[in-house]
């Protein structure tokens, strides 16, 4: 699983011509899924989202969660985080999840963070989207389960 954050004044969804989600402050999540993630895997970086500080404290600091800055998520499907650019110029697809599985998983995703206490607004899977976002910062944190995932040490209970 790949999940490019970023760190949103505000940020919406567009789908034929009408806004299909909207949030204030908050995170613009693109998240792709490949054939090995499964369920454990999506809660895991569910969590880990969940818990990223980088929203401002009353110092300055990166130091609060989406949580504790009262932010709420836009969630959009986007596999071409898979892309593979090796050969050619011409990116190949073929490390993205099947339709099915990847959009089961995207699901899950958004219900992880919904039953979490976050408001996550969604686009459509597979949908042409037109996404509009004013980055605030800029803060864009990119995490690939592979990466950031070495067992359940980091979730926190």
């Amino acid at each position: 699983m790949k999940a490019v954050i970023q760190r949103v004044s505000e940020a919406s969804v567009t789908i034929e011509g009408k806004v299909h989600g909207s949030i204030g402050t908050g995170f613009l999540i693109l998240v792709g899924f490949c054939n090995e993630d499964d369920e454990e895997i999506t809660a895991a970086m569910a969590d880990k989202i969940r818990w990223l500080r980088i929203f401002e404290d009353e110092n300055g600091k990166m130091n609060k969660s989406i949580e504790e800055a009262g932010g709420a998520i836009l969630s959009i499907s986007q596999f071409t985080l898979y892309a593979d650019c090796h050969k050619g110029n011409r990116p190949s697809f073929i490390n993205a999840g099947n339709p099915e599985h990847a959009s089961h998983l995207y699901q899950y995703f958004n219900q992880t963070l919904r039953d979490a206490g976050l408001t996550v607004e969604e686009g459509i899977f597979a949908a042409d989207m037109k996404v509009r976002l004013l980055n605030d910062g800029p803060v864009t944190i990119i995490f690939d389960s592979k990466e950031v995932i070495h067992g359940n040490s980091h979730i926190r209970k």
